[in-house]
C-alpha cells in the first residue's frame, strides 16, 4: 500500500506515474546523468511545471493547487519511484518551507514564481556566519551540501549571529544578490540531480530580509518529510524489481523465489517497508496539522520519518541489489541509480541517530507530562452524532452499576463485541465501532473482552447451527462462559493439519481421543473448540472435523505447564473416549480446516494489536522521572529508534482502521503488525534487562517486571503462529512468491 491510499490519493499517484512515465523515463536519465549531475535541468522540466506538480501544496491564492504536504508526498513517492531527474525535492522543498513559516509578504512574492516553477535549493543547515551591522547583516562562509543550487534562481540560507546568543537567521537570496554568492557544483553521488557548495563573500541582507517564521528546526522537519516520501518510492521500486526477478530467475530447475531463505528475506523487506511507507504518510498528515500542539507534532513525526525511513530505504537498495545477484551490481542495471538516490537521502539531514536522539529524548520528556504523538481517530460528528449521544447514555447506565450486572447490560446493549450482527451485537461499522471504543475510553471503562472466545463465536456465528448460537454466543458475551481453543498438539504446531486427535463415530456422537497442548485458559474454561480427525484415509487438509467440547465432561485432564516464566497460563489437555454429541459438531462432518482458518484469521488480527506497543512506555517508566535530565546520547539514540518503530507501528494500525472506515481492504496490515510488533517488543524488553544490568540477577528488587516480562517472551513470538511461518505466509499468499 503507498502513502496516499484514499481513492483521490491514488488517482493522483497513477497520474504522477504516467507523467514520469511519458516525460522523465530512466533511459532518457541515463542519457543526461553528466549534465544532470552538474545541475541542469532535465527535458520534462517544463511539462513539469505544466502538470501543476510544483503547485501542488501551494495556495490557491498564489497559482497553487490548495492541496497538502500529504498529497505533494504522494507525488514525491512516485517521483521517487519514477528515479524523477532535476530539481523537484529542491524546489518544493523550499516553497513548502516559505508557504508555511514566511510571512505574508514573502509568501505574496515568491510563492507565484515557485508556482510557475522558479528554481529553488535550501541548505538544511545554518552553517554561515552572520555579523551583525547598522543595517542589518554581512553573511559570510560555506554550506554544502545544497541540493539544486546550482541554477535555482532563489536560495533559502541559514546563518549563525555572533551575538552570542546561539541565534539563527534565514533569509532568501534572489538574482539580485547572487554576485556575492559563489555556487560550485560537487560530484554527486545521485547522478540525476545537482548538488553544490555555496560560498559567500561579504553578502550584505537588511534587516527585513529576514524571515523571522522560518526557524531551523522547521526546515529540517519539512526536509526529513519529503525525503522520507521520496525515499519510500526510491525503497519500492526496489523491492518491486527484485521481488519481480526472483519469480522468474531460475536455479536448480526452480524459481529462487520459491527458496525459504529468498521468501523470508522478501517478507522481511516487505514489512520494513510497510513500515516505512506508514512513518511517511504520518509524518506528511503532521505537516498538515494545524492544530494547537501543530509544530510538535511535526517535530515529533518528522523525527520518526528521518529515523525509519531514510536509512531504510539505502538498506532495502542493497538488499534488492543481492536479490537480483550479480547483475544488481552492474552499471547497465538501474538499480544502482535508485540506490544512489537512497543514499544521497539517508546521508542529506545527517546522522540518523541524531534524529533518534532527539526523538529519545523526547520520549523520555513525555513521560513527565511532555508533548507525544498523537494518533487520534477523527469521525464526521455529523452523521455518527446521534449514535455517539446514545452510546454515551448507555454506558452511563451500565457504569452505575456493579460486577456482574454491568458486563450483563453491557452485553444486552451489544456493546461487548459491538461488530457482531444482532442480536448479540449492533451489527457496528468501523465508525460505529471506534465511537464504541472512545466512549469507553472517555469514561474510564474497560471494554469487556470474551478473551478465546474472540476467536471461538466468530466460527459458531459464521457456521455454527441456530441452537449453538443461542446456547453460546449470549453466555459468552455476559461473561458465563469461559472458552479455550484445543488445536495444537506436539505434532502440529505451525503445521497443525498434521494433528492426530481422533474422532470415532458413535451412537449419537463422537469420542475422540488424542493430546492437545498450549492451551491458553483451558483450567478455567467451560468450553473448548477443538479440532478432530474423522477420516483417517483423508488428505490431511480434508477429513478433519471442527467440535464444541463440554470441558467437565469425563475423560478430559487439564494439567497445567509451568513456563519458564514460573507462571502456568497454559495447559496440556487429555482426551480419553471423551464424548461428544452430534449437535456439537460446527458446520459439516470433514469440512473443519476450512472452518477453523476464520479462527485463525480472528487470531492473527487480534494478536497483532495492543501489548506490544505497550513495552516502550515500560522501558521509560524503568527510568524513573526527570530521566531526561541525566541521558546519556547513546541511549537516546536507543530510545528514539524505538519510540520512531513505535509511532511507525500506531501509524500503520490507524491507517488500517482509516481504511475499513473508507471500505478499503486494509491488505497485509494484520500480518505485517504481527511480525513487526513482535520484533519490537522483542528489542524492548531486552533493553530493559540491559539498562538494569546485575539488578536483572534477581527478582527481588527492579529486576522483577523486566524479567517476567523476557522470560514470557516465547509466548509473545509463538502465539499465533512462529515468525518463520508468517514470513511464509506474507511471501507466498500476500507477494505472490511460489511454493517450495
Amino acid at each position: 500500500m503507498p502513502i496516499g491510499f484514499a481513492t483521490e490519493h491514488q488517482a493522483f499517484a497513477e497520474s504522477v506515474a504516467g507523467f514520469a512515465a511519458r516525460h522523465a523515463s530512466i533511459e532518457a536519465t541515463r542519457r543526461s546523468v553528466d549534465e544532470l549531475s552538474a545541475g541542469a535541468l532535465p527535458a520534462c522540466w517544463d511539462a513539469l511545471v505544466g502538470q501543476g506538480l510544483t503547485a501542488v501544496h501551494l495556495p490557491e491564492e498564489y497559482g497553487g493547487a490548495g492541496a497538502g504536504v500529504l498529497e505533494l508526498a504522494v507525488a514525491m513517492e512516485e517521483a521517487g519511484r519514477a528515479l524523477l531527474p532535476g530539481p523537484y525535492l529542491a524546489g518544493v522543498l523550499t516553497s513548502s518551507i516559505l508557504a508555511r513559516c514566511a510571512g505574508p509578504e514573502a509568501a505574496k512574492t515568491l510563492l507565484p514564481l515557485f508556482a510557475e516553477g522558479a528554481g529553488g535549493a535550501v541548505a538544511v543547515a545554518p552553517s554561515l556566519t552572520a555579523r551583525q551591522t547598522q543595517v542589518g547583516w554581512e553573511i559570510s562562509g560555506a554550506v554544502e551540501p545544497v541540493l539544486g543550487a546550482v541554477g535555482a534562481r532563489y536560495l533559502l540560507l541559514g546563518a549563525r549571529t555572533d551575538t552570542g546568543r546561539d541565534e539563527q537567521i534565514w533569509f532568501v537570496v534572489g538574482p539580485g544578490g547572487k554576485s556575492t554568492i559563489d555556487v560550485e557544483a560537487l560530484d554527486p553521488v545521485d547522478l540525476s540531480r545537482g548538488v553544490a557548495r555555496v560560498t559567500t563573500r561579504g553578502l550584505e541582507i537588511t534587516a527585513s530580509q529576514v524571515l523571522t517564521g522560518v526557524t531551523t528546526e522547521r526546515v529540517r522537519d519539512l526536509a526529513a518529510v519529503l525525503a522520507a516520501a521520496e525515499a519510500v518510492g526510491v525503497a519500492r521500486w526496489c523491492f518491486e524489481t527484485a521481488l519481480a526477478y526472483v519469480k522468474i530467475r531460475e536455479q536448480f530447475g526452480v524459481a529462487v523465489g520459491s527458496f525459504q531463505a529468498i521468501k523470508h528475506k522478501a517478507a522481511n523487506l516487505f514489512t520494513r517497508l510497510q513500515l516505512a511507507t506508514a512513518a511517511a504518510w504520518d509524518a506528511a498528515r503532521a505537516a498538515d496539522d494545524t492544530a494547537d500542539d501543530a509544530d510538535e507534532q511535526l517535530s515529533l513525526a518528522a523525527a520518526e520519518a528521518a529515523v525509519v525511513c531514510l536509512p531504510l530505504a539505502r538498506e532495502i537498495a542493497l538488499d534488492c541489489i543481492t536479490m537480483l545477484g550479480g547483475i544488481g551490481f552492474t552499471w547497465e542495471h538501474d538499480i544502482h541509480l535508485y540506490w544512489r538516490r537512497a543514499l544521497f537521502l539517508a546521508q542529506w539531514l545527517g546522522p540518523s541517530g541524531e534524529w533518534a536522539g532527539r526523538l529519545g529524548r523526547a520520549a523520555v520528556t513525555s513521560a513527565d507530562g511532555g508533548p507525544t504523538r498523537r494518533f487520534d481517530l477523527e469521525l464526521d460528528e455529523g452523521d455518527i452524532a446521534a449514535f455517539r449521544a446514545d452510546v454515551a447514555a448507555n454506558l452511563a447506565e451500565a457504569n452505575a452499576l456493579d460486577e456482574p450486572a454491568r458486563r450483563q447490560r453491557l452485553a444486552g446493549f451489544g456493546y461487548v463485541s459491538p461488530h457482531y450482527p444482532k442480536p448479540y451485537g449492533i451489527a457496528a461499522g468501523p465508525a460505529q465501532q471506534v465511537v464504541v471504543q472512545q466512549e469507553f475510553a472517555r469514561i474510564g471503562l474497560t471494554q469487556p473482552s470474551t478473551i478465546i472466545g474472540e476467536f471461538a463465536l466468530p466460527t459458531i456465528m459464521s457456521h455454527g447451527t441456530d441452537a449453538q448460537r443461542d446456547a453460546y454466543v449470549p453466555a459468552t458475551l455476559r461473561g458465563d462462559i469461559v472458552w479455550c481453543q484445543l488445536f495444537s498438539e506436539p505434532g502440529a504446531g505451525s503445521d497443525l493439519a498434521s494433528l492426530t486427535t481422533r474422532a470415532t463415530k458413535v451412537d449419537g456422537g463422537w469420542r475422540l481421543n488424542g493430546q492437545k497442548v498450549w492451551n491458553s485458559k483451558a483450567h478455567e474454561a467451560h468450553f473448548g473448540i477443538c479440532l478432530a480427525r474423522t477420516d483417517q484415509d483423508a488428505p490431511k487438509h480434508k477429513g478433519i472435523t471442527y467440535f464444541i467440547v463440554d470441558m467437565s465432561t469425563p475423560g478430559i485432564d487439564v494439567r497445567p505447564l509451568k513456563q519458564s516464566n514460573g507462571q502456568s497460563e497454559f495447559n496440556e489437555v487429555y482426551l480419553d473416549d471423551v464424548f461428544v454429541a452430534d449437535d456439537q459438531v460446527v458446520g459439516e462432518v470433514n469440512a473443519g480446516w476450512r472452518i477453523a482458518r476464520t479462527t485463525l484469521a480472528n487470531e492473527r488480527v487480534m494478536i497483532a494489536g495492543g501489548p506490544g506497543m505497550q513495552a516502550l512506555g515500560k522501558l521509560i517508566a524503568d527510568l524513573g522521572p526527570n530521566a531526561v535530565d541525566t541521558l546519556e546520547s547513546s541511549l537516546a539514540a536507543r530510545l528514539g529508534a524505538y519510540a520512531a518503530e513505535n509511532f511507525a507501528l500506531r501509524a500503520l494500525t490507524l491507517r488500517s482502521t482509516l481504511q475499513q472506515l473508507s471500505g478499503l481492504n486494509p491488505g497485509a496490515a494484520s500480518s505485517v503488525l504481527k511480525l513487526a510488533v513482535t520484533e519490537h517488543q522483542r528489542a524492548v524488553v531486552t533493553t530493559r534487562l540491559d539498562l538494569i544490568g546485575p539488578g536483572a540477577t534477581h527478582t527481588d528488587g527492579v529486576g522483577g517486571d523486566p524479567i517476567t516480562a523476557y522470560l514470557s517472551l516465547p509466548a509473545v513470538l509463538l502465539g499465533g503462529g512462529t515468525r518463520e511461518i508468517q514470513l511464509n505466509v506474507v511471501a507466498e499468499r500476500i507477494l505472490g512468491l511460489p511454493r517450495g
